[in-house]
């Protein structure tokens, strides 16, 4: 087998680095050597990635796991915040995951579509009055999912900037070890505030329900509230952005989105599988010796998930490196598998589907105001997407 190292860089902005794909072409899994020298695997193949996430054997504590880019949460490895549920196994997990699950329900989520158009519609009401040119990151993609995960956790909008700030500084693959310590204290340290506010005066939002539970401390509060805050408006708002960006290259594509309602629920899907802007794992070390697909993963081995091949995998996708609206996407992987499976994935959905038909309907016209090639990707960050996004209509 082939030994490979990562990052994979991409020869075209939407598809996977072709490395990748002609490794994925050839296996599933294949021996990969780590930032810190570590002998492991990169999977590539849908359903050894599938049995791997759902695996039972297979643990995501970041004190067992081999970050494949250097830098990448060694401060995490040695001590993992509490709260930060995303880095814990099963019973602890379930644990939390048990709290949060009733907060983000398809019901619940459908209840937010008033607000979630209100929320989109200003936003569409302050870029006709400004006029073109507009970064349609700063104007649309980022405010949209960033005040509707504020009012959903109760965190006052007016507070935005420092941690998203501090957000962009995480999840930067080039920020030096000592900037992303400091970055995440502050992000703690505020919202460790914002927590013991909300126990003296609470109010009807998602932390102050939490903490009429009673079920957690404020540490697990503080690290369970930066998880959702940072999830929250990070990943939707690159797919806002790197979503637009697609359809404004594919016209055939974007026209269906705006003109058929059929077509957006089964679009957004496939717009989630076709990008998959988590394109650096994610990471499942075994806790003892498994075979998946005829090859055994030796305890101690960690494998990294590379989820933008994943979902453009041929026997599961057939045609996958096409975009294709009309597509039957369900099964993609870009919310991951098993228990750690996005939280917020019916939020992000819900979101999608009321932003992407609403811009496209008001501006027809919608268009790049720079040429595609101009458009500066995000290969530099943990969250794929788009820096900026000129357009104008």
């Amino acid at each position: 087998m082939s030994d490979v190292t990562f990052p994979i860089a991409r020869q075209r902005p939407l598809d996977p680095p072709d490395e990748a794909t002609e490794l994925r072409q050839r296996a599933a899994m294949h021996r990969m050597t780590y930032a810190d020298g570590h002998r492991g695997w990169l999977v590539t193949g849908y359903s050894a990635a599938r049995a791997i996430l759902a695996h039972p054997h297979f643990s995501n504590r970041a004190e067992v796991s081999h970050p494949p880019i250097p830098g990448r949460f060694e401060r995490l490895r040695t001590k993992t915040p509490p709260g930060f549920f995303i880095r814990a196994d099963a019973p602890e997990h379930t644990r939390y995951r048990k709290l949060l699950t009733g907060q983000f329900t398809v019901r619940r989520m459908k209840a937010l579509e008033p607000r979630i158009e209100e929320i989109t519609n200003a936003c569409l009401d302050d870029m006709a009055a400004a006029g073109g040119p507009v970064d349609l990151v700063q104007a649309f993609a980022l405010p949209i999912p960033s005040l509707v995960i504020c009012e959903l956790l109760g965190v006052p909008y007016a507070d935005r900037e420092q941690f998203q700030e501090d957000t962009k500084l995480l999840v930067n693959l080039e920020t030096k070890a000592e900037e992303s310590i400091a970055a995440l204290g502050r992000s703690m340290a505020y919202l460790a505030g914002l927590i013991k506010r909300k126990r003296e005066e609470p109010a009807d939002d998602l932390l102050s329900g939490l903490i009429e539970g009673g079920e957690l401390d404020d540490e697990e509060l503080t690290g369970v509230g930066f998880l959702l805050l940072v999830a929250g408006h990070e990943t939707t708002a690159n797919m806002l952005g790197l979503g637009t960006y697609a359809l404004l290259t594919n016209p055939d594509q974007l026209a269906a989105m705006r003109d058929d309602p059929s077509v957006v629920d089964n679009g957004v899907e496939e717009l989630l599988r076709y990008l998959t802007i988590v394109h650096l794992g994610p990471v499942r070390t075994a806790l003892e010796d498994v075979e998946i697909e005829g090859t055994t993963i030796r305890a101690g081995e960690s494998a990294t998930i590379h989820l933008p091949s994943v979902n453009r995998d041929a026997e599961r996708f057939p045609g996958g490196d096409r975009l294709d609206l009309a597509r039957p996407a369900t099964g993609h992987m870009t919310f991951g598998h098993g228990i750690h499976q996005c939280l917020g994935q019916q939020l992000a959905r819900t979101e999608m589907r009321i932003a992407y038909p609403a811009l496209l309907r008001r501006f027809p016209g919608l268009r790049l105001a720079v040429t595609p090639e101009e458009v500066p990707m995000r290969s530099d960050m943990s969250i794929y997407g788009v820096h900026r996004l000129p357009v104008t209509w």
